[in-house]
């Protein structure tokens, strides 16, 4: 087993000193720690310390970290056949193509393999668009769906100040947000119907007759976690082929078991016209894909698709979403986190039970939000309260990731991989109970 070597306070303040001077901060501050290594559910810091990771890295790790079968295949691939020039095939691209198809209902059979999501989400929005001959995307007010540019403009949790305007004919509809409900039903509840029809009144009302698709997540990550309810989708679809645009679900963090089904969206029995599946798919490592139907990829071929990047159909990370497709098939990782699931929110709802600032538990699988109010009748999120919770824990051994947007800071997303054990769960789960007791005033 590999050691940690143990940073002496002056190697610590060299490390800071040139990352502070060398470094452009992308998204806040880093996290003050020099990781060193990683195992299964534990990053390993440079002073030591063993740190539980509850957000599987970037919500990507879904084995865990440096998983057996991964190191394998990464060193067989890389000294045999690790990148091609992009107009060529090696078997694994073929194959992982192949073996998605096999997960996934008819008719998403054609896939492109790329590398983040950000990179699927933009080739989907421009397979969209190039299909239906239209430029309007619609998403959710609280999306995230990346950096680069068609995907920056179908984000609305964050970045969008400061950078000039976006790409024309982008439109937002309101979250169905069960816990903070705008319209709302006899009893108070979230009318999640009358909510979109509104939504999509607003929609034809500022759109230019040239709606393209609707690019959404069923699980809203950055925006909170917020499950779409029972039902919505399904609407959803019907609003967008009524208009003649394309549904693109994007399944970056809720795709391959992570919720307990390999997709979010088969507990509603909906298929969309266009998949993006990332994070997931490469366990860690950077892998992306899009999916669809055949009529749509000859649709889009016939009119000149174009997305011919780099590292597109490269062999070395589709060996590697072989190799996590074998891993989550052969131990039933769905059917682990559907249990794991279960186990984790009956020990968030203790924490509810104890703790009066905790507001809301909500989301599937090992894809869990924990929501903290000042006020259980109003529901105000306290920011500043869920930061100071976040450093706690990491103090006492737990990294975890809490929504970075003003007015959801008190919303922790819990993701820790679907390779962890209850033993590890209940030690996050202690540890963020300590936290929440020593850090909130109300306990």
């Amino acid at each position: 087993m590999a050691t940690t070597t143990t940073a002496t306070g002056s190697d610590a303040r060299t490390f800071w000193a040139h990352a502070d001077r060398h470094l452009v901060r992308y998204g806040g501050g880093f996290t003050r720690e020099i990781i060193e290594r990683a195992s299964g559910s534990f990053v390993y810091s440079a002073e030591g310390r063993k740190i539980l990771d509850f957000t599987s890295g970037q919500m990507s790790a879904i084995l865990g970290h440096s998983h057996p079968a991964i190191v394998e295949t990464v060193q067989r691939q890389v000294a045999t056949l690790d990148h091609l020039y992009s107009g060529m095939l090696s078997r694994p691209v073929v194959n992982l193509a192949r073996r998605l198809a096999a997960t996934l209902p008819a008719p998403l059979e054609k896939a492109l393999l790329l590398t983040t999501g950000a990179e699927s989400n933009e080739a989907a929005i421009r397979m969209a668009k190039l299909v239906t001959g239209k430029h309007e995307i619609v998403s959710f007010a609280r999306s995230w769906h990346g950096m680069t540019q068609a995907a920056a403009s179908a984000t609305y949790s964050a970045g969008r100040k400061g950078y000039g305007p976006s790409a024309p004919g982008n439109f937002a509809i309101p979250v169905p947000n069960a816990f903070r409900p705008d319209f709302t039903t006899s009893d108070g509840g979230l009318d999640w119907r009358r909510q979109l029809d509104f939504a999509f009144d607003l929609i034809d009302a500022q759109s230019a007759g040239s709606l393209a698709a609707c690019l959404v997540e069923p699980i809203l990550s950055s925006g909170g976690v917020i499950d779409l309810p029972p039902g919505y989708l399904a609407a959803l679809k019907e609003k967008c082929h009524a208009r003649g645009m394309l549904l693109i679900l994007d399944e970056a963090q809720t795709g391959l078991c992570r919720t307990g089904t390999w997709y979010a969206f088969e507990r509603d029995g909906v298929v969309p016209d266009i998949l993006t599946v990332s994070k997931t798919l490469g366990a860690g490592l950077p892998l992306a894909a899009v999916i669809t139907s055949a009529e749509i990829e000859q649709e889009a071929y016939d009119r000149g698709f174009l997305f011919f990047t780099t590292h597109v159909s490269d062999p070395l990370p589709a060996a590697v979403g072989l190799t996590v497709l074998d891993v989550l098939a052969a131990e039933r990782l769905d059917e682990r986190a559907r249990d794991l699931g279960c186990f984790l929110r009956r020990g968030l709802e203790e924490l509810a039970s104890c703790h009066q600032v905790v507001g809301d538990i909500r989301g599937r699988g090992l894809l869990m939000g924990l929501e903290l109010v000042t006020d259980r009748e109003t529901n105000q999120n306290p920011d500043e309260l869920g930061a100071r919770v976040t450093r706690r824990c990491l103090e006492l051994g737990l990294h975890m990731n809490i929504v970075q947007l003003p007015g959801m800071g008190g919303v922790f997303r819990i993701a820790p991989p679907l390779t962890a054990t209850e033993e590890e769960l209940s030690l996050g789960l202690s540890i963020l109970d300590t936290a929440i007791g020593e850090v909130s005033p109300a306990g």
